[in-house]
């Protein structure tokens, strides 16, 4: 067991105990006002669910690129990620950060994008990765009211305001790398954008946190739990209260590394703006207010090079557009 990652068992809470509420959300507010990290047990999503949609990413990976090229990523974030398609910009954490040595493919809710989800041809991946994406969701949405009591708000708080998740799942590979160079990560230190961020363990390890203190600890693999971690949103509504703590991914083995994480968010409109109970009488909210919808375009903009490359000729476009209209 970690002795820096603290565990939440989530079976008493899940199963109804009327003590569990408060109880539970009291080691959820501790542990999110100090580490920002936390493994949960007796979540209740099946086994063999997890362990199907790990096949699900692997297999899709194993394609040929041609193949999964067709798949591109959009605009909307949905599809597949090329090898080191991203870069990490938008933390401040570690500077000057080489492409992101993962490849990915992104589905998300149709109803919030607005844009279909493109399915690859491989046996089985379309049905194990709703299902995922759904047992996921829904998880997310029981736990709402730990982190909305956590926070001395009523518990129904978040219900309305995550009722329509603008989330994402994105099932990642990290292929073997026996050495990186500086600056060169599978994924380099970051924190994320999310409310929060359910991931299912890994038989490869290869995740690191930040500790308060600066120094990097392995995240270690305890079966049978999700690790979540508290996100950029929530530590804005916060006013920085719940911490969002950096982390990083490598992968040193002589194997392929997947990972299936699951980023909840709220609703697109919801506005994010600092919680009653998280600022004192005549204190600054620490953070400008945004909806969600606003944050990731920014968050998406700065740290994926296809939407880059595509504002940039934009803007270049409108350049040229107001110098022809002199």
């Amino acid at each position: 067991m970690s002795q820096d990652i603290p565990v939440l068992d989530l079976g008493p809470f899940l199963a109804g105990d009327p003590d569990a509420l408060e109880a539970t959300a009291a080691q959820l507010r501790r542990t999110n006002e100090t580490v920002g990290f936390l493994y949960i047990a007796n979540h209740g999503v099946p086994q063999e669910l997890i362990d199907r949609t790990f096949a699900a990413a692997a297999a899709f990976h194993a394609q040929p690129i041609e193949t999964k090229m067709e798949l591109k990523v959009d605009a909307a974030m949905q599809g597949y990620l090329p090898m080191r398609g991203s870069t990490t910009r938008s933390s401040t954490i570690n500077a000057n950060n080489k492409p992101n040595e993962n490849e990915a493919f992104f589905l998300k809710r149709e109803d919030q994008t607005g844009v279909a989800n493109r399915w690859p041809t491989v046996p089985g991946f379309r049905e194990a990765a709703t299902a995922y994406y759904d047992a996921l969701e829904g998880l997310a949405q029981r736990i709402l009211p730990l982190y909305a009591r956590a926070l001395e708000l009523p518990a129904d708080y978040f219900d309305e305001k995550c009722s329509r998740p603008f989330s994402s799942l994105r099932l990642s590979h990290y292929p073997p790398v026996q050495e990186y160079d500086e600056n060169q990560f599978g994924i380099a230190p970051h924190t994320d954008s999310t409310f929060i961020t359910l991931l299912a363990q890994n038989k490869v390890p290869g995740l690191q946190i930040r500790r308060a203190d600066g120094v990097w600890i392995d995240a270690p693999v305890l079966e049978g739990t999700f690790i979540v971690n508290t996100g950029d949103i929530l530590n804005r509504w916060t006013n920085g209260r719940f911490l969002s703590t950096p982390h990083r991914a490598f992968n040193i083995s002589d194997q392929p590394r997947y990972a299936i994480p699951y980023f909840f968010h709220p609703n697109s409109e919801t506005v994010i703006e600092c919680l009653p109970t998280c600022r004192a009488a005549g204190e600054e909210a620490k953070f400008p207010t945004q909806t969600v919808g606003e944050y990731m375009a920014w968050f998406r903009g700065r740290n994926y090079d296809h939407i880059r490359k595509a504002a940039a000729e934009a803007e270049a476009a409108k350049a040229a557009q107001a110098a022809a209209a002199e």
